[in-house]
C-alpha cells in the first residue's frame, strides 16, 4: 500500500535538549518542505504536547537531563494510543546492548550523530510512509466496524419487526389488536425497570413479550374465536397454545428468542400453582413469565373486545389486588400499584385508533 502524505502537514515532533541540534534538524527538514515541525528542548513537556495535537513522527534524543529518552518513551507508551507514531532515536551510541534496549522500549529506527542529511531524510520519509499507512488501515478498520454495526442494527431491526408481526398475527386471530401487544410489552418493560433490571434486560422483555400468545395460531378457529365459555375439552385444547408457542420459538440461541419462548410457556402460570401448563408456583415461575402475566392480564381486562366490554381501571386494579399472592407475584403487584399512573400513560399512548384524539 502506498501512503500519500503532504510534507507541509505531516507533524514531526523533535525532542533534544541541545538547541544546536534542534536548529540543525529544523533547517534540514524545512528545506525539504517539512513545515509542521514541533521543536522541544524540555523532555518533560512531551506528553502534554502529544496530547494536544496529532503527531506523525517523533525524533527523540536519548541523553537528556531530568528525563532521558527512555523515560519519554515509557510515558508515551502508557497513553495507549492505537495510532502511536514511530519513534526514531537520535544518538551517537552504537553498542548492541543500547540498540536492543531502545528497540525494546519502543524505538523503530535510529539516526546517528552527527546527522547525515541524506540518511535523515530517507529515514524520516520511510517512517512517515509507515505511519500514514498505519493510519489509513486504522481508518479503514473504523469504516468497516461502522459498516458491520450498521448491518447488525439492520438485522436487529428486521428481527424485531418479524417478532412484532408474529405477535400481531396471533392477536388478530384472537380478535385482539396489535396495540394490545404494544401496551403489554411496554408495561412489562416498565415493571422490569422498576425492580432493578438493567437497560439491556428491559429492552429484551420489551421485544420478547409480544410473542407471548404466538401459540394461538395453532388453535382451531371454532375454539379460539368462540365467544362463550369453553367446554372442558375445548379448554384443554385452548391451554395448549402455550406449548405450541414455546415449540415455535425454541431452537434459536438468541437471548431474544429464549426469553420469548420462556414467556410464551409460563405467562399462564399462577403464583399459587393453579396455573398451566406445568402448575409452577412462586419463584419457580420464571420472573419474565410473572411480569408478562401481570401486564397481559391488566391490559386484557381493561380492553374492549367484540365479545366483551373493557373493565374500568378501578375494577381491574381491584381484581389484581384480590389476586395478589394467588394469581400474581405479590411483590410485583405492589410495584404495579406504585407505577399505575405511568402504566395508564402507556395505555393512553398505545390506545386503539378510534380512541386516539
Amino acid at each position: 500500500m502506498n501512503a500519500i502524505y503532504k510534507k507541509e502537514t505531516a507533524c514531526i515532533l523533535i525532542v533534544d535538549d541541545e538547541p544546536v541540534n534542534l536548529k540543525l534538524l529544523d533547517k534540514m527538514l524545512s528545506a525539504q518542505g517539512y513545515l509542521n515541525l514541533v521543536l522541544v528542548q524540555d523532555p518533560t513537556l512531551v506528553v502534554d504536547i502529544y496530547r494536544q495535537q496529532r503527531i506523525d513522527l517523533i525524533l527523540l534524543d536519548i541523553n537528556m537531563p531530568h528525563l532521558d529518552g527512555f523515560g519519554v518513551m515509557e510515558q508515551l507508551k502508557s497513553l495507549g494510543d492505537p495510532l502511536f507514531p514511530p519513534i526514531v532515536i537520535l544518538t551517537a551510541q552504537h553498542g548492541q546492548d543500547f540498540l536492543l534496549r531502545a528497540l525494546n522500549a519502543g524505538a523503530r529506527d535510529f539516526i546517528t550523530k552527527p546527522f547525515d542529511r541524506n540518511e535523515l531524510l530517507a529515514r524520516v520519509c520511510n517512517m512517515l510512509d509507515a505511519q500514514l499507512a498505519h493510519r489509513l488501515l486504522y481508518d479503514q478498520k473504523d469504516v468497516l466496524d461502522e459498516m458491520v454495526q450498521i448491518r447488525t442494527d439492520e438485522l436487529r431491526r428486521t428481527r424485531l419487526q418479524v417478532v412484532q408481526r408474529l405477535g400481531r398475527a396471533a392477536e388478530y386471530r384472537d380478535n385482539e389488536t396489535g396495540n394490545h401487544i404494544l401496551r403489554m410489552s411496554h408495561i412489562s418493560a416498565l415493571l422490569a425497570k422498576a425492580i432493578g433490571w438493567n437497560e439491556a434486560d428491559c429492552e429484551l422483555i420489551l421485544h420478547a413479550s409480544p410473542m407471548h400468545d404466538i401459540g394461538k395460531i395453532g388453535i382451531p378457529d371454532h375454539i379460539l374465536l368462540k365467544p362463550g365459555k369453553f367446554e372442558p375439552d375445548e379448554w384443554e385444547i385452548m391451554k395448549t397454545h402455550v406449548i405450541i408457542g414455546a415449540n415455535i420459538l425454541e431452537g434459536d440461541d438468541s437471548d431474544l428468542m429464549k426469553s420469548a419462548g420462556e414467556i410464551a410457556l409460563t405467562h399462564h402460570e399462577k403464583w399459587d400453582g393453579s396455573g398451566y401448563p406445568q402448575g409452577l408456583s412462586g419463584e419457580a415461575i420464571p420472573l419474565v413469565g410473572r411480569i408478562a402475566a401481570l401486564a397481559d392480564v391488566f391490559d386484557a381486562l381493561t380492553s374492549a373486545r367484540p365479545y366483551k366490554k373493557g373493565w374500568t381501571v378501578e375494577a381491574a386494579v381491584d381484581w389484581i389486588k384480590e389476586n395478589r399472592g394467588t394469581h400474581f407475584d405479590p411483590e410485583l403487584v405492589d410495584v404495579f400499584m406504585k407505577l399505575l399512573p405511568e402504566i395508564l400513560n402507556i395505555c393512553d399512548q398505545f390506545s386503539e385508533p378510534e380512541h386516539n384524539k
